[in-house]
């Protein structure tokens, strides 16, 4: 829809120019598409002739996305950015609160049924407008190498699976598998004007079939009954492996790693994450002889004030790194599992730390928990010889407390298992899967809209594809579980930390890996079935509870699950349950 044409002798120019001035010619194109489209939005007064014009607009948006959400981040969540507002708290004097802008923002004017404001509406799609204008005219992409345009490509894939094809840029219309499709013609559009690149025209065949077929697959689907199961195994994945193809046709070297490894082929597997991206250890973090010292530190009881307890008391290991109490001793808040916990940017269930090495310090210093200064812990530490000699051998250095703390770290970085029922289907080990199971995941990742906060492949709220930042939410967790007198849990959560008015009761989402073994649930540990959460998120959250909550992040419409489709989603949330 967007592809150019051109006169003769315009065509005679454009065959002259490199595939990287093709592409930028392609994409200023989009923007200003997409740009005139929303003016062209705001001249008519028909409600439904603006909503064809934003539908436009919105698709030249989506056939830019691959290039602009790699090259210019910031206008790209700009213009993407969910209606809520967005608060930057970075310290206790720098905390920033704006109004959203965005297609997400005129989307929910234009197609919601509330009443429509025009004012509100013209300006905010000016505001959208004049940005994309901006960039068309500010952006050029003359720095990007083979390396970048392989990386583009990559992210688009990956965006495609784990936010595109599940309505988390848009809540109210679902229109995502037509933002897909566009998304995957830019990309066919992309290879196409790079076909003299590859030197196996074979593979550059089996990228426009695979394309076509995805972008077949894609078209007249219902948002709701679309098989997100099969799309990911079938187009997803089999894209990764061309992409590795192509890596090798081109002979690309990358300057450096992602987060996401560049060999895998399949997103949920115990190879697919960069561990050291989310660390700032030097070398291996996850060497043999590392995870075990950290892990007789995790255990070891010696280490708190009173020599009662350790970090394996709230987190044990047979109850998959929880302790399955409503709250755990000494604090305020339910005892999360350690699986996967390294996999984020953020720990605690307010968030108030940035890494591993963090939180350890905050449960040493805690005098409800170890109650000891970091330079009692190192002299607890080197009181045994066989942490001196293990201390020695494998950080060739004295010990303290930094590299105490850093194989505990590793300890944890290392229970990243990726071996449950569902992930082994979905590598192609097992066919195992009930058609219920299937169903389970299609709805948690389309209709019953949790995976718009818990993001494949973690299920946590680390955002793909950056996996910069681990989401902060206000869903409304209750204090008890009756649902005729019901009240806020009285933890105000993330407000606490910074004392930001519109962060009352915002905590970070968890996994929900391994989720079948680690009742109770929630920050409070309120529900103990995974029937109950289930019916929490059906009747909208706190919101849907009669709690009146302003800045509620979770959809508050019941989501109109049928007794069968809350059974699938409890069966395939079971899916993911680890053996160890």
């Amino acid at each position: 829809m967007a592809f150019i044409s051109f006169s003769c002798k315009k065509k005679e120019i454009y065959e002259t120019l490199t595939p990287l001035q093709k592409i930028e010619i392609q994409f200023k194109r989009q923007l200003w598409e997409a740009s005139l489209a929303l003016d062209s939005l705001n001249k008519i007064e028909s409600l439904e002739k603006k909503k064809e014009w934003y539908l436009k607009a919105r698709n030249f948006f989506k056939m830019c996305e691959p290039i602009l959400a790699f090259t210019d981040t910031g206008n790209y969540n700009y213009l993407n950015q969910p209606n809520i507002l967005k608060i930057k708290e970075e310290d206790f004097t720098d905390i920033k609160i704006d109004e959203p802008q965005g297609f997400q923002v005129i989307e929910e004017m234009l197609f919601s049924e509330e009443k429509l404001e025009h004012p509100i509406l013209k300006k905010n799609v000016v505001f959208t407008s004049n940005r994309l204008k901006l960039i068309h005219k500010n952006l050029t992409l003359g720095f990007l190498k083979e390396h970048h345009v392989l990386w583009i490509l990559r992210d688009a894939i990956n965006r495609v699976a784990l936010t595109g094809i599940t309505g988390f840029d848009s809540p109210v219309l679902s229109n995502s598998l037509e933002d897909s499709k566009m998304v995957y013609l830019s990309l066919k559009e992309i290879i196409t004007i790079y076909e003299p690149q590859f030197r196996n025209k074979q593979i550059y065949q089996n990228w426009i079939k695979q394309f076509d077929a995805t972008i077949s697959f894609l078209s007249d689907k219902n948002f709701d009954s679309f098989n997100r199961y099969n799309f990911i195994k079938e187009h997803t994945h089999t894209a990764l492996i061309l992409w590795n193809q192509t890596v090798k046709d081109w002979e690309v070297v990358f300057p450096f790693k992602q987060p996401i490894n560049y060999e895998v082929n399949n997103l949920f597997d115990n190879k697919t994450f960069n561990i050291n991206f989310f660390t700032d250890q030097k070398g291996n973090p996850l060497e043999d002889e590392k995870v075990q010292l950290g892990k007789l530190l995790f255990e070891d009881k010696s280490l708190s004030y009173n020599k009662s307890i350790s970090c394996a008391t709230c987190h044990k290991q047979e109850l998959y790194f929880t302790d399955g109490l409503v709250k755990s001793p000494g604090t305020s808040r339910n005892s999360p599992t350690l699986f996967y916990a390294a996999l984020q940017k953020g720990f605690f269930h307010d968030k108030r730390t940035g890494s591993l090495e963090g939180q350890i310090i905050d449960v040493v210093n805690n005098p409800n928990e170890f109650h000891l200064s970091l330079n009692d812990l190192e002299k607890r530490v080197m009181e045994k010889e066989d942490y001196v000699v293990a201390f020695k051998k494998i950080y060739k250095k004295e010990i303290d407390n930094h590299i105490i703390r850093n194989a505990i770290a590793s300890y944890i970085m290392s229970l990243n298992p990726f071996n449950s029922k569902f992930d082994l289907n979905m590598q192609g080990k097992e066919n195992t899967l009930t058609e219920s199971e299937i169903n389970g995941f299609n709805l948690f990742m389309g209709k019953a809209k949790c995976a718009t906060c818990h993001f494949a492949p973690l299920f946590n709220g680390l955002v793909p594809v950056s996996f910069k930042e681990s989401e902060l939410e206000l869903i409304g967790v209750p204090k008890t579980k009756d649902t005729l007198i019901v009240t806020i849990d009285e933890d105000l959560g993330r407000y606490e930390i910074y004392k930001t008015e519109e962060r009352k009761y915002f905590f970070k989402t968890p996994t929900i890996r391994n989720i079948e073994k680690t009742a109770p649930y929630m920050h409070n540990g309120v529900y103990t079935s995974l029937e109950e959460i289930v019916d929490f998120y059906n009747r909208g959250g706190g919101i849907g509870l009669g709690i009146p909550l302003e800045n509620q992040t979770l959809p508050f419409d019941s989501l109109h699950l049928s007794n069968k489709e809350k059974k699938d989603l409890v069966l395939f949330m079971k899916t993911l349950t680890d053996s160890y």
